[in-house]
């Protein structure tokens, strides 16, 4: 998200995986598409990310490419 805009919706998540490995590699392929609009981190096995937007509208087309990023990471990674 851009330097000096105030959120109005924040939307968090956590993405559990069999492996902390898997959700390295996951966080390590989407992290640069998400770039100032999701922060996101590894916690063990998982991904703990945090979404902020000016509007909901915003927030569910971000929240839908995150998502839509990590199924094919995570589709890629299993193979």
């Amino acid at each position: 998200m851009a330097e000096g805009i105030d959120s109005k919706v924040e939307c968090s998540l956590t993405l559990s995986f069999p492996r902390a490995s898997d959700a390295s590699k996951v966080l390590g392929t989407v992290e640069s598409d998400n770039a100032g609009y999701v922060e996101a981190r590894l916690d063990g096995n998982a991904i703990v990310a945090t979404i902020k937007a000016e509007s909901l509208n915003s927030l569910l087309h971000t929240l839908d490419d995150f998502l839509a990023c990590v199924s094919v990471a995570e589709k890629i990674i299993t193979k």
